[in-house]
């Protein structure tokens, strides 16, 4: 599982490029597009900006996708309404949020502060 091999980078933007406050954890997303991607992956690390997961499924540098975060914090899912694709390295992805609602983004900003 996890065993893609493809690198791509957006404006110099790759793995461990990101600033902010970083939570590390594991747990369960599931992702779509408006292109009719959907795919499951793994958490690897959250900010107030964007995530880091690990999948399967085969993203390029500039999708916009849906997320439903399957967080520790709560029992229901932590929506992201837009995060779009900066870097693929092999079977990680690096996402930034680009549309989030004030109410998920509280939730994720008490997370991430706890």
């Amino acid at each position: 599982m996890f065993k893609r091999e493809v690198t791509n980078r957006v404006g110099g933007i790759e793995e461990g490029s990101r600033r902010g406050r970083r939570l590390p954890l594991s747990c369960r997303v599931f992702f779509c597009s408006d292109q009719h991607v959907e795919g499951e992956g793994r958490l690897l690390d959250l900010s107030t900006s964007g995530c880091r997961m690990a999948s399967d499924e085969p993203l390029q540098v500039g999708m916009v996708l849906k997320l439903s975060l399957f967080l520790p914090d709560h029992t229901w899912t932590m929506m992201i309404d837009q995060a779009l694709v900066r870097w693929v390295n092999g079977d990680r992805t690096g996402l930034e949020f680009t549309s989030i609602r004030i109410a998920q983004r509280e939730r994720l900003r008490a997370m991430i502060m706890k």
